[in-house]
């Protein structure tokens, strides 16, 4: 029996116009106007003798038609991009694309993919690291690696590890006329920033010190180069813990305190639904667990 179905072009703009209630900012997470969406969504209502939103002056809101309708749509739409993901996989079944911020690749993900390449010689593995969230089926992306709160909207969430900061240095500032031996040291060195949420000025608080000045010293939006600049001996860097854990390990860098604060955000590997039917993304998934159980 033949199914019957709206006009299929118009789902996109209504799912995007329910999430947001927003015919603008659904125009802006399609890439079109806000008229487009407008008449798409008049042209389903329409098509199904309903009214799906009820129009205000500076907003939409959804009819209890169009919130029945919705959360239906979004999961039909759900199922047809994970659906897409896995037929896609056979056209690039030895290309891996994988998203993640530059720090976390440059101090964490690069240093190890050697031993993830040695057991998968047939993956071969295409890093993105623009900072800005993929969006999996345009731009191409297998799996992730974000740093937030974990509430990502239409993929799979799997929380990977917890993120700890505190300051770390090079070994040699341990030594010479000024060693830090206390955190009241601190104000003998030159502090090192980047754009992390928890800044010198909270740990500093959380250590009782309020003889340290914590705007001085260099800044960074990369956390790599942070880090980098903290192995060369150029100040105290408030090291976040999976970044600088490699450098921990081989001795570049030293945590000389105890004092640690937890971030509220997280790292989690992030994919699409049905994405692990594909072996490279199971196998870099579980690859990824493992790492980060390891240390």
């Amino acid at each position: 029996m033949a199914r019957r179905l709206p006009p299929l072009t118009t789902l996109p703009a209504f799912d995007a116009a329910a999430r947001h209630l927003s015919f603008t900012k659904a125009a802006a997470e399609l890439h079109v106007t806000h008229g487009a969406v407008s008449r798409a969504i008049r042209n389903l209502e329409e098509q199904l003798g309903t009214r799906l939103f009820e129009r205000g002056t500076r907003s939409v809101q959804l009819t209890p038609a169009g919130a029945a309708y919705a959360a239906d749509i979004g999961a039909a739409l759900d199922r047809i991009g994970a659906a897409t993901v896995a037929a896609a996989a056979p056209r690039s079944s030895g290309i891996l694309n994988v998203s993640t911020s530059d720090g976390f690749a440059g101090r964490w993900l690069v240093p190890r993919l050697n031993r993830f390449h040695r057991s998968h010689r047939d993956i071969d593995v295409r890093l993105s690291t623009s900072g800005l969230f993929a969006d999996f089926l345009r731009d191409g992306i297998d799996i992730a690696i974000r740093f937030g709160a974990g509430d990502y909207e239409g993929v799979v969430s799997e929380f990977l590890a917890d993120e700890e900061v505190f300051p770390v240095c090079s070994p040699e500032l341990a030594e010479g006329e000024h060693p830090l031996r206390s955190p009241a040291d601190l104000k003998f060195h030159r502090l090192i920033h980047d754009n992390f949420r928890i800044d010198w000025a909270t740990w500093l608080q959380a250590a009782g010190l309020d003889d340290v000045d914590p705007s001085g010293g260099l800044r960074f939006d990369s956390a790599a180069y942070a880090v980098e600049a903290a192995v060369h001996g150029e100040g105290v860097l408030l090291g976040r813990s999976a970044l600088v854990s490699a450098d921990l390990a081989a001795g570049r860098l030293i945590r000389p305190f105890d004092l640690g604060l937890k971030s509220r955000w997280k790292y989690y590997v992030v994919y699409p639904e049905g994405a692990l039917r594909q072996r490279k993304v199971r196998a870099f998934r579980d690859w990824l667990f493992s790492e980060m159980a390891e240390g």
